[in-house]
């Protein structure tokens, strides 16, 4: 359904699962094992895994709190996209990496949700990508301060998500278990 033309394929983005970024993160661990969990069916599918790695003056690169977390593990030879700004497509060579593999559909993990993951996801949908966030393998902190906790967060987003809709593309907010890598 995608509006991007000859790109049938579907890629798994991991967006900035970093030591620095998920340490107080609402369910981190659970959040991890279900990208673990869509990591390794992906690659077993022979789905392209697509890194991306954050970093500015609070997350400096090559930091302990830059790099990824020692539960996840990257294969040389899937990409790293490193950015600087929220959408995982500004200022980055990701649309060429995903053009080389003709992908027109992303299923979307990571963090934060009301950052990076949304800013990528929206990017996504308004480059003409079909995207599929999914609703159990992204998370963020509680930022406190009477700000709605991380729970209803990651819950508003993916409520709204499973709403979005545009002309010839389609979005959605699934769970890990009913994630597919082919349209369905």
């Amino acid at each position: 359904m995608t509006t991007l033309p000859g790109r049938p394929n579907t890629a798994l983005l991991v967006i900035d699962v970093q030591s620095g970024v998920v340490a107080d993160a609402h369910n981190r661990d659970g959040v991890i094992a279900n990208i673990n969990t869509l990591v390794d069916r992906a690659r077993a599918e022979d789905v392209p895994v697509i890194w991306v790695q954050h970093s500015d003056e609070h997350l400096e690169r090559d930091s302990d709190a830059w790099q990824y977390v020692p539960e996840l593990t990257r294969h040389d030879a899937e990409p790293l996209v490193h950015k600087n700004y929220g959408d995982s497509f500004e200022a980055t060579e990701l649309e060429d990496v995903l053009a080389e593999r003709g992908v027109g559909r992303l299923v979307v993990t990571g963090a934060q949700t009301d950052a990076c993951i949304r800013s990528t996801v929206h990017g996504a949908f308004t480059r003409g990508y079909d995207v599929t966030l999914v609703s159990d393998a992204h998370t963020t902190d509680d930022f406190g301060e009477g700000l709605p906790p991380a729970q209803q967060v990651i819950a508003h987003t993916n409520l709204y998500w499973h709403w979005q809709s545009a002309p010839g593309r389609h979005a959605d907010a699934v769970e890990t278990e009913k994630v597919t890598f082919t349209e369905s």
